[in-house]
């Protein structure tokens, strides 16, 4: 019993019990993270303007700095009028809207499926992995393409097709470490005192997986934004006037001339995005797996 209760603790509650502090290079992460997360949710209040608010008196008006520049558009107007920060702060909120919603989903068909497959293999672990090996096989972009032009362009439709992408890498990552946790002394402890499969799978091989479903998911983020904004971009993702990032560099790619900042600036904050949410995953994974830990000691 106590070879259970030892292995069953989750991974935040090993990290509490070595009593160990995240590094200087992870405390960076976790504050970039924090802050770019919380200019997504605080959007409404940060926005100067009306996203789309359409001022046509000030169609396509350069930065503050730039010649001619106003103090009313920090960041420059799109050929409407259209505030680009305001439209780039909630266009965030948006990105991040459709990334925590498809990588939750995602998350929960992925773990499912490589939680059944790892534990009970035989036909059901080998059905279920030629279903994720054929999802796999098609390019990420084209199935979303696919299942967006069929549903039509939507916030909920780009989120499942996004979602029905990524459980498939996910459920792979899991099924191999769950095939190596049920052979563990703890595992088998917990049989023989008669613990159910549930019971196993949720109480003593799900908390372990932890790690890596935190890390997973967090990367994840990053790749889900550059989808969601490629679908954009190819007119599959979320249909104006929604202010989205992607469709924000669509709608700029005929002024790069002249009017550089409307496409310029949305496509700086989605690379903000992707590199931070990066970094908080390798942070994460840094500040969890103590085998990196000790061969960064070494």
């Amino acid at each position: 019993m106590k070879v259970v209760l030892t292995y069953a603790l989750s991974p935040i509650q090993r990290w509490a019990r070595v009593g160990r502090l995240p590094s200087r290079k992870a405390l960076i992460a976790f504050s970039l993270f924090g802050i770019v997360t919380l200019m997504g949710v605080v959007a409404p209040i940060l926005a100067p303007h009306d996203p789309k608010e359409i001022d046509l008196a000030n169609s396509s008006a350069p930065p503050i700095w730039a010649r001619d520049g106003s103090p009313r558009y920090v960041l420059g107007a799109d050929p409407l009028g259209r505030d680009v920060l305001s439209r780039v702060l909630y266009g965030f909120r948006t990105s991040l809207a459709v990334a925590f919603a498809s990588v939750g989903l995602g998350q929960l068909i992925g773990v499912s499926v490589g939680l059944v497959a790892g534990y009970f293999g035989g036909i059901i672990g080998a059905f279920l992995m030629r279903v994720a090996d054929i999802n796999i096989a098609f390019p990420a972009i084209l199935l979303a393409m696919l299942l967006g032009v069929i549903f039509g362009p939507g916030f909920i439709t780009v989120t499942f097709a996004i979602g029905a992408v990524l459980w498939a890498r996910v459920a792979r990552v899991l099924r191999g470490e769950v095939l190596s946790i049920k052979e563990r002394d703890f595992v088998l402890a917990a049989r023989a005192i008669g613990c159910t499969d549930r019971r196993i799978l949720v109480r003593h091989i799900l908390p372990n997986l932890f790690n890596i479903i935190l890390v997973l998911a967090t990367l994840e983020v990053g790749s889900v934004i550059l989808l969601e904004a490629s679908l954009t971009f190819l007119g599959a993702g979320i249909p104006p006037p929604n202010p989205t990032l992607g469709g924000m560099v669509v709608a700029g790619r005929d002024y790069l001339s002249n009017a550089w900042w409307i496409s310029m600036f949305p496509g700086l904050a989605i690379v903000l995005i992707v590199v931070v949410y990066n970094l908080t995953g390798n942070a994460i994974r840094d500040v969890l797996d103590p085998t990196l830990r000790r061969s960064a000691k070494g």
